[in-house]
């Protein structure tokens, strides 16, 4: 069941739901309000031509900075990996949905293509994937409102809660991280 605005106070307040930095002006009827942060990845096509999902594809992204006073384009068509501004977390008994706020969907931009989800136990800046599918660039500002994260709690404490110790990839994230799905090929070869 998704927590209405009264059970994610409370939530925060007994530690389940973490939210930093957080103001009253962010809640919603049964959401939070999320910012966009200033760093960014984006694909090299210069110097790369495919990916390869078996292949690490750090070395084929570079990293963007933007700042109150420069924003970032993002052409149509075009990918790029930020973060939210704000630190989320979410205790081993509740999970976070993010999703795209909807004056940002009727401009064409996606906010994730398929990672919109908090695990249980986990507590980062959350990573958006950003595509343009309008018919011209976009200026995305440092900060501007970019999403919104409902929460629910599971229906029991999960054993094992997100953790490097449980082989997870993306633990406290607090900048934009390439495509770790190499690492699943690595895990299945030597297990053969």
């Amino acid at each position: 069941m998704i927590l209405s605005d009264r059970d994610i106070k409370a939530a925060m307040k007994r530690g389940d739901v973490s939210i930093e930095p957080f103001d009253s002006s962010m809640m919603q009827p049964a959401s939070v309000d999320l910012h966009l942060d200033k760093h960014f990845l984006i694909y090299d096509t210069n110097t790369n031509f495919v990916i390869d999902p078996k292949k690490p594809i750090d070395p084929m992204m570079r990293a963007v900075e933007i700042s109150d006073d420069k924003p970032f384009v993002l052409h149509p068509g075009e990918f790029a990996l930020a973060m939210i501004y704000e630190t989320t977390g979410v205790s081993k008994e509740y999970v976070g949905r993010l999703e795209g706020k909807s004056s940002i969907g009727r401009m064409g931009l996606l906010i994730h293509v398929t990672a919109g989800f908090l695990d249980p136990g986990n507590s980062l800046k959350l990573t958006l994937e950003l595509c343009n599918v309008a018919n011209m660039p976009m200026l995305l500002y440092y900060k501007m409102p970019i999403a919104q994260i409902a929460f629910e709690k599971i229906s029991s404490p999960c054993e094992k809660p997100y953790s490097k110790e449980l082989g997870s990839k993306y633990v406290g994230d607090i900048k934009p991280v390439a495509s770790q799905m190499w690492r699943n090929f690595v895990k299945n070869e030597n297990a053969s």
